[in-house]
């Protein structure tokens, strides 16, 4: 099947689509395989993320509607500020909500899952590379992507 060039995906959307996927695979790897659990700003960050896919979904859907393409790198750059905050409380570089953990409470027995159920904290960070933790991680990869995708609209065969 030939498309023309102005129905083809572009970068910018394929950028909308593929990275949020990735970074919630991420999420959901660390979460289900390696058992870091998360807390209640991890989640925080998730969310725009399902929006942004959703958005890029629409742009596809609408062949290649640059409006949705925006939408959805806005939510990839929310993610990224909400990753920026949750990493500087993780640092100590400010006090985060004080009611942030979550009790991950399991399937069978409430109270068995209660008594043996990690407490997940918003403040200690479960896992770092070269000192720089998931929510940090979050950050860069997000910010990073969103900026690209605004550069990428902001070409004129785009």
């Amino acid at each position: 099947m030939n498309m023309n060039s102005s129905k083809r995906p572009s970068a910018a959307l394929w950028l909308a689509l593929i990275a949020p996927t990735v970074l919630l695979g991420g999420a959901y790897v660390s979460q289900y395989v390696f058992g870091l659990y998360p807390c209640e700003m991890c989640m925080w960050q998730r969310y725009p993320h399902f929006a942004a896919i959703a958005f890029a979904l629409f742009a596809l859907a609408a062949g290649r509607s640059r409006m949705w393409i925006a939408l959805a790198a806005l939510a990839i750059l929310i993610s990224g500020l909400i990753g920026a905050y949750h990493a500087g409380v993780e640092y100590g570089w400010w006090e985060g909500i004080t009611t942030c953990s979550i009790l991950d409470l399991g399937d069978g027995d409430p109270l068995e899952a209660i008594m043996n159920a990690p407490l997940v904290r918003c403040d200690v960070a479960p896992w770092t590379l070269m000192g720089i933790s998931l929510a940090g991680f979050n950050f860069l990869i997000s910010t990073g992507v969103a900026a690209a995708i605004f550069a990428l609209l902001r070409r004129k065969d785009t």
